[in-house]
């Protein structure tokens, strides 16, 4: 791997068409295009990027890793940019015909150099990710030609075990694809409270394990009956929220100090500590 100081970031916030890959991929590659000239080390995007947050997606489009029309079409972005990618998380079909909410990682030249599959999904309050979709077991770091890049998905935010063991097994930067989302009809002040809890939980994973922690969430109302907060993060590893996308469609673009990482790491080898 080649130890360089800065990483090019570029952290996606946005609404996707319910159910309508084509448009969504299309979107997401023109948003890649437009924030490419300064050249880019990482691209996130959120959960259910190609679809939103539409229980059909989870019988109807399942994608094969050998034959996804959104891996192929991403991996090409990935090559003509330049940027690895990580590609939010699909729905993905396995051979066993289980489905998995899967997160891919791109290098530069469209290769997928890792897969992450959920492993903490949302069955409570309503939540019935579990009943049709089959939760993971293997924690996930990929070794980015940048950085070591430790890989998980929204929900998995709540239990801080599995980014300790992301740090045991290298990892500088954690990236969380996200649907953090709660009712249209929650009132203001509970909003507020909510939006905190999130906000907390990201600069609380980032400070706990020295890493800079992003976060690439859906904003605005997902479904009749869902709205995603957006507050997109990148956290640096001392709980400094250094960009937040708050609550409109956007592309975050930040260079991270890996330098700043490395020395904590060193001086404080908290991954070593139990």
């Amino acid at each position: 791997m080649d130890i360089n100081t800065h990483a090019k970031i570029l952290n996606i916030q946005y609404s996707p068409k319910l159910g309508d890959k084509f448009y969504n991929c299309n979107k997401i590659g023109e948003i890649i295009s437009d924030n490419s000239k300064e050249g880019l080390d990482l691209v996130i995007m959120p959960e259910f990027f190609t679809t939103g947050i539409d229980d059909s997606a989870f019988v109807n489009s399942p994608e094969i890793e050998k034959s996804s029309s959104t891996l192929l079409y991403f991996s090409e972005l990935a090559r003509q940019f330049g940027t690895n990618i990580i590609c939010g998380t699909i729905i993905e079909k396995d051979i066993d015909g289980k489905l998995y909410n899967t997160s891919y990682a791109l290098d530069r030249k469209g290769a997928i150099v890792g897969k992450y599959r959920k492993i903490h999904l949302y069955n409570y309050f309503g939540g019935n990710e579990g009943k049709k979709i089959t939760a993971g077991s293997t924690p996930a770091v990929v070794n980015f030609d940048f950085a070591k890049v430790g890989m998980s998905v929204c929900f998995d935010i709540r239990y801080p075990l599995l980014y300790k063991n992301l740090i045991k097994m290298g990892a500088e930067i954690i990236i969380s694809p996200s649907a953090w989302c709660t009712l249209t009809s929650t009132n203001k002040e509970d909003m507020n409270d909510f939006i905190n809890c999130w906000r907390a939980l990201n600069v609380a994973r980032a400070s706990e394990s020295l890493v800079y922690f992003i976060t690439s969430n859906l904003v605005g109302k997902s479904n009749p009956y869902l709205y995603s907060i957006g507050n997109s993060m990148i956290v640096n590893p001392l709980g400094k929220i250094l960009q937040n996308g708050q609550n409109s469609e956007c592309a975050i673009f930040e260079k991270l100090d890996m330098s700043l990482v490395r020395i904590l790491k060193r001086e404080y080898p908290i991954y070593n500590i139990d």
